[in-house]
């Protein structure tokens, strides 16, 4: 129930802004042609995208017809249906564990700025409250202040952070990392990876040889692969994704920010666009401040009151 509540809390900025518009735009009347044309403009400022909200909204539109739907309070009910439907996939769940598997591997992928590291602290904070033994990689040396900052999120969340100097090879640290916590018995590695600019080549090439590295030292790893998100930053973040998911086989989206955004229609754009499943959202600036994502809790909490 607390998670829930954590996840429509977020939304109070999305929820007060356009969805509360789209909410105004079904009342007692009858559906008319302005209505479609004022849904879909909200939509697309709400970040759905274009071509997402077009999709919704002939959708709803052909449901309706087919139905005999003419009052607009139905049509939104129809609406929420055709929302939960894009987003309800089994993969929106976070990730599971294995109990098999002696030592779960996570890679967390994402640009500077995004959230990133502090997502990470999250996550490992999440894990431990699961019972997890957690180790964070700070493979991110390129940055001094990424490895330092990385240490300190590590000191709060209450885990080890393995770390080398500034500089240094940022598969050595994973191979370090891994090897760690197999002999410290450790259950779960999250692999903090360097956060420059999406379109650079040789970022995309570092993270194939971490994912590599890792995968001679664990079978199957990485298990996972979370690209961390800013969903203040729109349809830009659907770029970024795009670039990410050519290098890297990313099986999840963590939508950092949300609570900061007005935008929060963006998981729609992710869940028709890219195919990937929304696993987490950040609801706010402390280390608790992550929410599983479910789909049903968020579209509820779009609209609701």
């Amino acid at each position: 129930m607390f998670k829930s509540k954590q996840l429509r809390d977020s939304l109070a900025r999305t929820r007060g802004s356009f969805f509360g518009q789209i909410t105004g735009l079904f009342g007692a009347s009858d559906i008319n042609d302005d209505l479609w044309d004022d849904l879909e403009a909200l939509l697309i400022q709400a970040d759905v995208g274009v071509d997402t909200t077009l999709s919704l909204v002939e959708r709803v539109k052909d449901r309706v017809a087919r139905e005999g739907i003419v009052k607009a309070s139905d049509a939104q009910r129809v609406l929420k249906e055709e929302m939960l439907s894009l987003l309800a996939a089994d993969g929106s769940r976070p990730p599971s564990l294995d109990r098999k598997r002696l030592l779960t591997v996570v890679l967390v992928v994402g640009v500077n700025g995004s959230g990133k590291t502090t997502t990470i602290a999250k996550l490992a904070h999440y894990y431990r409250r699961q019972g997890q033994n957690v180790v964070l990689a700070a493979t991110d040396t390129f940055r001094a202040a990424a490895i330092d900052q990385l240490k300190v999120w590590g000191e709060r969340a209450g885990v080890t952070v393995i770390a080398h100097q500034p500089g240094a090879d940022p598969g050595a640290v994973v191979f370090d990392a891994i090897k760690s916590s197999q002999a410290r018995g450790a259950t779960m590695v999250i692999v903090d990876t360097a956060g420059r600019l999406h379109t650079k080549y040789n970022l995309m090439k570092e993270l194939e040889k971490i994912r590599s590295i890792a995968a001679k030292q664990v079978h199957e790893a990485p298990h996972e692969t979370l690209l961390v998100l800013d969903a203040t930053t729109g349809q830009n973040a659907i770029s970024q994704a795009r670039h990410f998911k050519k290098s890297v086989d990313v099986t999840g989206v963590v939508l950092a920010k949300l609570d900061g955004t007005a935008k929060g229609g963006v998981v729609f754009a992710i869940a028709r666009e890219l195919g990937v499943p929304v696993r987490f959202v950040g609801t706010g600036e402390g280390i608790e401040d992550l929410a599983e994502f479910d789909a049903e809790t968020f579209v509820e909490g779009l609209f609701a009151g």
